[in-house]
């Protein structure tokens, strides 16, 4: 292979030595992992056993490559000993190791690809939401860990319970503490199994309560994290609205109070390409921001196009409620509404909101003649 070549694939891989995955290695990981799956079933290793491990090489090849490339990108940026340390490279070094070195220490083949399962862990970076869930957790985790407590305690006290009232009548299943555990597990998890029941009545109403707790226990935990995901959400949301109202020429010179008024009464319009949103000669009664996306306004001789950070429609809200122009996405976009109601409250708290509405109405006045 050529110098020039493997310059390039150095600094592709380079480029892309941050947490986020290149299609390249998305493709690798679903092959490789596919690959791995297929040679378990024996008709298919006899079939294709030297086809599948050239496919498991290759993957393996690329995942050493990439690994080797991110080290000596971090090591000419003096981060070496932090990129080994953290959870992206200790992932990649599995991914590049754990096959070669279970082959060298003379893993069976057959067996060692099967540790190729673990190149499914590099997938996990690149997912959003499961950093969502990591700061959800770490948020969360105190009342996450009082229930984890609660949950212990009914699953050992059932099982004590279990192994008092049934030892004598069911020697095999519940004739210790730990046997009378698995028990406990299974019925606080509603998963009943059926291979270990109570068969006295004393030791039903037990099994009963514990099945009864194990609804509550979940139900907690469900409740607390749908409510750290929810609060996040709320989080996040208010954060990107706020960045975009906050880059409005219109409501620059509003104070910070102000604008957080404006972005929790702000509500999102997700559309579609090609999708009318204002229509020359309808009444107006709100404004709209792009969040995200392209709009086309349709005026007299011109079309205009708007992109991020851009607003229209705001002559709504200054008096002139019938539009001037037909405003169409020109693809998926997503708008940030500002009702006249909502705005009309705005100005009764915030009166130098008033001032700026005045002085924009003149401008746009001057600028309609």
């Amino acid at each position: 292979m050529s110098k020039p070549l493997i310059s390039a694939l150095a600094k592709f891989v380079a480029a892309t030595a941050g947490r986020n995955m290149t299609k390249a290695a998305y493709v690798a990981v679903a092959v490789g992992v596919v690959t791995m799956t297929l040679l378990t079933v024996d008709p298919t290793h006899e079939a294709a056993h030297h086809g599948a491990s050239a496919l498991l090489w290759a993957c393996l090849a690329y995942f050493v490559f990439e690994w080797l490339v991110r080290l000596r990108h971090m090591a000419s940026q003096q981060r070496l000993e932090l990129y080994m340390l953290s959870s992206s490279g200790l992932v990649d070094a599995i991914g590049a190791l754990a096959v070669p070195v279970a082959l060298v220490l003379g893993v069976e083949s057959k067996t060692a690809w099967l540790l190729s399962v673990l190149w499914v862990l590099k997938v996990i970076p690149g997912i959003p939401g499961l950093r969502q869930l990591r700061r959800v957790l770490v948020l969360e985790s105190g009342p996450l860990l009082s229930v984890l407590v609660i949950f212990l305690m009914v699953v050992f006290l059932a099982s004590v319970a279990e192994y008092f009232l049934e030892r004598d009548v069911q020697p095999q299943t519940f004739g210790s503490v730990p046997s009378a555990l698995w028990w406990a597990v299974v019925t606080l998890t509603t998963t009943g199994y059926g291979d270990v029941v109570p068969v006295t009545p004393l030791g039903r109403i037990v099994a009963a309560l514990v099945m009864i707790s194990g609804l509550g226990v979940f139900g907690l935990w469900t409740g607390i994290l749908a409510t750290g995901f929810a609060a996040e959400t709320r989080r996040d949301n208010f954060l990107k609205t706020w960045e975009t109202v906050s880059k409005v020429p219109f409501f620059a010179a509003l104070g910070p109070s102000a604008i957080a008024d404006v972005t929790h009464m702000l509500r999102t319009m997700d559309l579609p390409a090609r999708t009318m949103i204002i229509r020359k000669g309808a009444q107006g009664d709100c404004m709209y921001f792009i969040a995200s996306g392209e709009v086309e306004v349709d005026l007299p001789g011109k079309k205009v196009a708007l992109g991020e950070g851009a607003f229209f429609g705001e002559m709504a809200l200054l008096g002139n409620n019938v539009r001037g122009a037909n405003v169409t996405t020109v693809k998926v976009s997503r708008l940030l509404v500002l009702d006249l109601v909502d705005f009309r409250v705005l100005m009764a708290r915030h009166p130098d909101l008033a001032e700026t509405i005045d002085a924009e109405a003149k401008r746009r006045a001057l600028e309609n003649k």
